[in-house]
């Protein structure tokens, strides 16, 4: 099986900040919580539940899962754009000889959506992952470099063994994605085809 380059999605591949603030928005109406919708799309990475939790009760926190997601299926997946560079990222990806796998905290059914709805093919989903939760997909799915815009992601990376790639167009900035252990920093996915050229000598179609 050939090798995998592994992709965080929200704001690495995807800007879903338009989408979400709308289904916080609609959330607040819903549930008469405010939630400010605004300062949550500001820290996109963690899982649903850890944003929610600074805005409903314990108890609550369950049902405003559920209610959000309903609302995000039905408000958050039209107005999602790419993020810049991502559609050539991952051509350099299979163009390298190699696979795409997307590791996320979103739920897979919901990424699913997303790459769909903007004609994005991973070879492999995994989802609801953050941290060190997300290192056992990584490991099971192959992945040589994981791409991600959180320190978190470089967690990820560092637990399972692989070299992270910050792209500093999320909350976290270069410097940030740097002390958290990543190998490669970069201001966006447009820097990486160049950078996949200079590290993927000998990664192709051989194991991985």
């Amino acid at each position: 099986m050939p090798a995998a380059v592994g992709f965080d999605l929200d704001m690495t591949l995807i800007d879903s900040r338009p989408g979400i603030r709308e289904a916080y928005r609609a959330l607040t109406a819903r549930t008469g919580v405010h939630v400010d919708a605004d300062l949550a799309v500001s820290r996109l990475g963690p899982p649903l539940r850890t944003e929610l939790g600074h805005w409903f009760p314990p108890a609550e926190i369950e049902d405003a899962v559920v209610t959000y997601r309903a609302l995000y299926q039905e408000l958050a997946i039209e107005p999602t754009v790419p993020m810049k560079g991502a559609a050539e990222a991952l051509d350099a990806v299979r163009a390298a000889g190699l696979r795409v796998v997307v590791v996320t905290s979103k739920l897979g059914r919901l990424a699913g959506l997303h790459l769909d709805h903007l004609g994005m093919r991973a070879d492999e989903l995994a989802g609801d992952l953050f941290a060190e939760g997300k290192a056992s997909a990584l490991v099971e799915h192959g992945v040589r470099w994981y791409v991600g815009d959180h320190v978190a992601d470089m967690v990820a990376a560092r637990t399972a063994g692989v070299p992270g790639i910050g792209v500093a167009t999320g909350p976290c900035s270069e410097a940030e994605l740097a002390e958290a252990g990543a190998t490669y920093v970069l201001p966006d996915l447009t820097h990486f085809p160049t950078l996949l050229d200079e590290i993927a000598v000998g990664s192709g179609p051989a194991s991985g």
